[in-house]
């Protein structure tokens, strides 16, 4: 598909597409899992046509398979029948991002992306709940902006990273979603500079490990002007570690419950640190609670 027939298929208007069904998502990658026998490190799914098992709106099936044909972690790409569904299997190697990832002193997490067919279903729940932005905070390659943006909506990236965010710059300018790349430290910036009209922040790190960058960004904006227009999202954790510090609410009730936010949506979704494994990635969709002050 060219650009300008990619373009043509994006922005939909609200409420023309189905709500993408998680536990389909899920189910898929619960059978690719089973019958995968390649040996790349990265592997991932995606159908080539919508179904009634797992609809997808137009313009998205040919948006997700645009960002993985012109992002250069995926090396590869097969065909495979999955639960009845044709997919392409992209398959790849994120090694030189991730060592590049870890070598700032203020960098949360590692670069580990979710399964793009899961961005994209995040980005339709979002668009669904009335958010009009996504703010990736810890973008990686940019796929949660890019998903935003194919969804009709605003899409940010914000990342500490140089070379990930010229990845998110090369794959925005060749598959025409123009999506915004920004390299910065999430901590220090000025999201008001957006110019933000109803804004749902997604926060890179899993429990513990981006506990910090958490209770950074959220007080930042909390104590702006962004507060009641926000939301967030958090990656949890359905596994209850035996030695970990935060049990509830899936490893983020302190965060939650300190920052006065009122869980909305629980939605779980495969990602790429639980390719292998039979539970998958909780983001939980939160909003601050009206009336609570800091």
């Amino acid at each position: 598909m060219r650009q300008d027939q990619l373009q043509a298929g994006l922005a939909p208007k609200r409420g023309v597409g189905l709500l993408m069904d998680a536990g389909a998502i899920v189910r898929l990658k619960a059978e690719f899992a089973k019958n995968y026998r390649g040996s790349s490190h990265m592997h991932e799914a995606v159908p080539n046509q919508s179904s009634a098992s797992l609809p997808v709106e137009p313009g998205g099936l040919a948006a997700m398979h645009a960002f993985a044909k012109n992002n250069p972690i995926y090396f590869g790409s097969k065909e495979m029948e999955i639960a009845g569904i044709p997919c392409t299997v992209y398959e790849g190697d994120i090694n030189e991002y991730w060592l590049s990832s870890i070598k700032h002193d203020s960098g949360y997490q590692p670069f580990y992306p979710t399964w793009i067919l899961s961005a994209y279903a995040l980005a339709i729940a979002s668009r669904e709940m009335g958010f009009e932005q996504i703010v990736d905070i810890g973008s990686g390659d940019g796929r949660i902006a890019y998903c935003a943006k194919a969804a009709g909506l605003g899409g940010h990236g914000i990342e500490i990273d140089p070379d990930l965010v010229e990845l998110q710059k090369k794959i925005s300018s060749a598959t025409g979603v123009d999506f915004d790349a920004r390299c910065a430290d999430a901590t220090q910036f000025d999201y008001s500079s957006l110019g933000l009209t109803r804004p749902l922040f997604y926060i890179s790190g899993l429990p513990e490990m981006g506990e910090m960058l958490a209770n950074s960004v959220l007080e930042r904006i909390l104590s702006s002007g962004l507060k009641s227009k926000s939301g967030f999202v958090l990656m949890g954790s359905h596994v209850r570690r035996k030695f970990a510090r935060e049990h509830l609410q899936w490893g983020w009730g302190e965060v939650i419950a300190r920052f006065g936010l009122e869980v909305k949506q629980v939605i779980t979704l495969p990602t790429h640190w639980t390719a292998d494994q039979p539970l998958d990635t909780p983001y939980i969709f939160a909003v601050p609670q009206a009336g609570r002050v800091l």
